[in-house]
């Protein structure tokens, strides 16, 4: 048996994605997308995706990096999975040993895993110092023949854009996602401070469908917005739905979600998922009113180096 960690290169994307799919199949990616987000993460992020490859073919990777937006340094991110017929093989365990080396040889001071909220797989995470932490959910709702809630009457004052229309000038959408992550729930936390990092990360991600991801504009500037990230096939995913602070509490998050899935429903789209911390009590209750449904559990594990 031979077994080595490397850097991914893009040949493998088929190969990754199909990992992942097996793995995890509640989060979107498609080969492209993992080869642009390699190539276009946050020089401060350090980050490298890992592959083990097993006798030639690959079975487990590692998303790992610096959390450079984090407001508290020295923390940083690992990601495993294997695929699930090869596991108990040790591809997982080099995986982990080859990120942590190399993220402790960047001064990091703390690791953070999500994990699958299974007793096989937070035990393989104790074995290897990683303590659970808080808790997120997957969910999930289907789109065929889905009851989805009618389409309101806008209020007065209050119009529906696509991202689309913001790819002259996308700094208002950075300037309400910023706001939006900032009050996110997470061990982590996040800042979002660099516009033009965010336009080729986020706007320019090619799992974002602009035409389907909707804003809401309020009295002439962005009030809330939904962003739509698409398998180009059947499935899509949120990619974050946030209101500005002082536009809250008054339903245009739902508003601009239930656009978006309307519209989704209507191109051909099947399956929606999402993701939302635990503790993220108005998401989660946006998203049961859709109809949404938790389908996995993963929990955020940390370990002190």
């Amino acid at each position: 048996m031979n077994l080595i960690v490397r850097d991914f290169r893009p040949a493998d994307g088929e190969a990754t994605a199909e990992v992942l799919r097996a793995a995890i199949p509640y989060l979107l990616t498609t080969p492209e997308s993992m080869a642009w987000d390699t190539a276009n993460a946050p020089a401060a992020q350090r980050r490298r995706l890992l592959v083990a490859e097993l006798d030639g073919e690959v079975v487990g990777r590692a998303q790992i990096g610096l959390a450079h937006d984090s407001p508290v340094p020295g923390r940083s991110f690992v990601n495993v999975y294997v695929h699930p017929d090869r596991r108990g093989r040790g591809a997982g365990s080099l995986l982990v040993r080859t990120a942590e080396e190399y993220l402790s040889g960047l001064g990091a001071t703390t690791a953070y895993s999500w994990v699958l909220d299974e007793p096989a797989n937070r035990a393989y995470a104790e074995r290897r110092g990683y303590r659970p932490g808080s808790p997120a959910h997957f969910l999930r709702l289907g789109l065929t023949g889905a009851a989805l809630p009618p389409l309101a009457e806008l209020p007065p004052g209050v119009e529906l854009r696509t991202v689309a229309s913001y790819a002259d000038d996308p700094r208002p959408l950075f300037e309400a996602d910023a706001e939006a992550v900032a009050d996110e729930p997470s061990d982590v936390g996040a800042e979002l401070t660099d516009h033009d990092q965010w336009v080729r990360h986020t706007f320019g991600n090619p799992l974002l469908d602009r035409e389907l991801s909707t804003v809401v504009v309020a009295d002439g500037e962005v009030a809330a917005f939904t962003f739509v990230e698409t398998d180009g096939r059947t499935r899509l995913s949120s990619g974050g739905t946030g209101t500005r602070r002082a536009h809250r509490g008054r339903g245009l998050a739902k508003l601009a979600k239930n656009h978006s899935l309307h519209r989704a429903r209507a191109a051909g789209y099947t399956e929606a998922f999402t993701g939302n911390d635990a503790g993220n009590e108005p998401m989660l209750a946006i998203n049961k009113w859709f109809g949404y449904e938790v389908c996995a559990t993963e929990v955020r594990c940390v370990r002190e180096f």
